[in-house]
């Protein structure tokens, strides 16, 4: 065979070798999947201290945080202890606002809690209210531009004539 040939052989199929004899054997580097069921674990554990009581029969749980949105859990786990006044709400949440909600939960809320679900629209709208105000004083600074009240043309034309003299 000729070596020039058997060089060239050698050489392009030591690029596209992927495997085979000679070739270094390399570890598969598995990541471990985050566990849930260890989490779970962990949350049970923490409620049998609190000597919570699972409770059935909740579909969705809503939460009114401050700035006017909810965070709204559907199919949500609750453990409560009735007697310390503690709940345990856990699953899968998502932050929704008011307007998306409001249709479907008027039907669940007592006179108290539609008192006080009016306060919190108003206070939304406050809130939407203040958020607006400012881009528009800004926007009205903007526009008040004030008139020019000297020529600055004929100034140059003063200074040449007094340096003249």
């Amino acid at each position: 065979m000729d070596p020039a040939k058997l060089a060239k052989l050698q050489a392009a199929s030591a690029v596209n070798r992927i495997g085979g004899k000679g070739t270094v054997r390399r570890k598969v580097v598995r990541k471990p999947k985050a566990s849930t069921a260890q989490d779970d674990k962990k949350l049970q554990g923490a409620l049998k201290k609190l000597n919570v009581q699972p409770v059935t029969g909740v579909e969705e749980v809503n939460m009114f945080r401050e700035d006017g949105n909810v965070l709204h859990f559907t199919a949500p786990k609750v453990h409560a202890a009735v007697t310390a006044n503690t709940f345990a709400v856990y699953g899968q949440g998502h932050v929704k606002e008011l307007t998306e909600l409001v249709p479907g939960i008027l039907n669940q809320l007592g006179p108290d809690s539609l008192a006080s679900l009016r306060k919190l629209a108003e206070s939304y709208q406050a809130i939407q209210q203040s958020q607006q105000r400012p881009a528009g004083a800004a926007d009205d600074d903007d526009d008040d531009v004030p008139d020019l009240v000297e020529n600055f043309e004929a100034e140059p034309e003063t200074q040449k004539a007094a340096a003249l003299d």
